[in-house]
């Protein structure tokens, strides 16, 4: 058979001589991936993956019937929960795949940094995924309004509060963020647009762009995994790592279930601008570390607000982050280097958890 093998069909070959799908299957059937004991941290990047479409499908079907204005929003959300055949079920997952989203991506992470995979020539594949972790995060935070809530809008409030404290750009931030100098009708129509349309581009593009690197460079074996005298084992990508992949994928919708249909997501009270904030609000959980961090830091340190050297230290520890792969050079730091790396990692999952644990027990009134 000309132009093609004989064991594909025409439609195979149609689409081979305008998009080059036989490139693409020798491309799958070349991809291998190391196999060792850590193998399993591999899921989790997939895992987010397929999260993460579930949110863009759910956050469209949303879409038909959500109003963003102060006026109507609450209303909108109340009436898919309750008139439209399954609205509650498809809030609920949207609201619970983006909590899971964002767990998996602090897996997939920290299993990255742990692992030391941010090594050359794989520098700009962890940049551009810590970028996608900021984006990510901040497509919860913006999100988090939309329903108009009490919880959401005074949280969303205190929330834009935090970059007012820093000097000379703060309040321009702050302004930016809310449309105004309170939390009005202004800043839900901005977070919905941020929401749905700028944020869903950019991430496109550096989630093009991350794919890409993880494509090109493979995925990379811990570095006891290389200077080890045993031979190399991998698998092939395709078919035998795709199928694991979409065992865990089908582990994620199953959890994503079962947290819909036994916890959907509340409505709550439609939020009234003039009434006092309710005692003990608290943000998401992937925020509770920031927050309770903020909260029990003195009002003042050696002369100097104590919440700004908050924010000043998050920035810091997020540049860190995402600067890690230069960082971690025997030219720059030292022999030690990957080992700072590594216990800066474990520190940070350790801290987190710790203020995010006590963000939940303490007392609202400490």
């Amino acid at each position: 058979m000309e132009n093609g093998s004989p064991k594909h069909g025409k439609l195979w070959l149609w689409f081979d001589e305008r998009i080059g799908l036989e490139e693409i299957e020798k491309l799958a059937k070349k991809k291998e991936v190391p196999v060792h004991h850590h193998t399993i941290w591999y899921y989790f990047g997939g895992m987010t993956l397929f999260l993460f479409m579930i949110q863009v499908t759910t956050g469209i079907l949303l879409l038909l019937y959500y109003r963003p204005s102060s006026g109507e929003a609450y209303e909108s959300v109340q009436f898919l929960m309750t008139e439209v055949q399954f609205g509650w079920l498809v809030r609920s997952i949207h609201a619970w795949s983006a909590n899971l989203m964002i767990f998996a991506m602090f897996i997939h992470l920290f299993s990255t940094l742990i692992e030391r995979a941010y090594r050359a020539p794989r520098e700009l594949t962890w940049v551009s995924g810590g970028i996608l972790m900021g984006l990510t995060l901040a497509f919860g935070f913006t999100g988090y309004l939309l329903p108009w809530n009490e919880l959401a809008f005074f949280a969303t409030r205190v929330g834009t509060e935090i970059p007012g404290v820093i000097p000379l750009i703060g309040p321009f931030v702050r302004r930016l963020l809310r449309g105004g100098d309170d939390v009005t009708g202004a800043t839900l129509t901005r977070f919905y647009g941020i929401h749905v349309a700028v944020l869903p581009a950019i991430v496109t593009m550096v989630l093009g762009l991350h794919l890409f690197l993880v494509q090109k460079h493979g995925m990379s074996s811990p570095p006891g995994e290389e200077a080890s005298a045993k031979p190399k084992r991998t698998m092939p990508f395709f078919p035998n790592f795709f199928l694991r992949d979409l065992v865990g994928w089908l582990c994620a919708l199953g959890v994503l279930a079962a947290l819909a249909a036994y916890y959907p997501a509340e409505l709550g009270k439609k939020a009234d601008p003039f009434q006092p904030a309710p005692i003990g609000i608290k943000p998401e959980w992937y925020f509770m570390a920031m927050f309770q961090t903020l909260k029990v830091l003195p009002s003042h340190i050696l002369g100097i607000e104590g919440e700004l050297l908050g924010v000043l230290g998050f920035g810091i520890i997020g540049l860190i982050l995402v600067g890690l792969p230069f960082l971690d050079r025997e030219n720059v730091i030292g022999k030690s280097s990957s080992r700072l790396a590594a216990a800066f990692g474990v520190l940070l999952i350790v801290y987190s958890v710790i203020l995010t644990y006590l963000g939940y027990t303490m007392s609202p009134t400490k």
